[in-house]
């Protein structure tokens, strides 16, 4: 479930059903409780896939990534300095723009919920 969208729909349902501030006030915390481990849980399981990939047994296995995203990269860094590959057209340019910066969106975002998680399991073990 995409706690994204369902966040506001429920948290609007909870204003409209609780008169009292201070339960609306638990509530919508609560909410955004369940809503923030959700997320966490599944990008917890997004980031274990790429780590283990990076523990892998075969240099293969775990730089495959970084060698496509290097690629893509110095493919669009290529046509941005007037050098032309043949077939790369500007909808591929653009196509593969994209995936680096899919790539490294996720890659930050991965680092962020590695680290929001530690922060939270820190917390919750206190």
């Amino acid at each position: 479930m995409s706690w994204t969208l369902a966040i506001p729909v429920l948290g609007k349902l909870i204003d409209k059903v609780l008169p009292d501030a201070e339960q609306k006030a638990k509530a919508h915390q609560e909410l955004n409780t369940l809503a923030l481990n959700g997320e966490l849980d599944a990008l917890a399981k997004q980031a274990g896939v790429i780590t283990a990939e990076s523990k892998g047994e075969g240099w293969l296995q775990r730089s495959w990534r970084p060698v496509v995203m290097l690629t893509f990269t110095a493919l669009v860094v290529c046509r941005w300095l007037g050098w032309t590959t043949p077939g790369l057209t500007e909808a591929v340019e653009l196509k593969l723009l994209g995936i680096v910066q899919l790539g490294l969106g996720g890659y930050i975002a991965s680092r962020g919920v590695e680290k929001t998680i530690r922060s939270l399991r820190l917390t919750q073990n206190k």
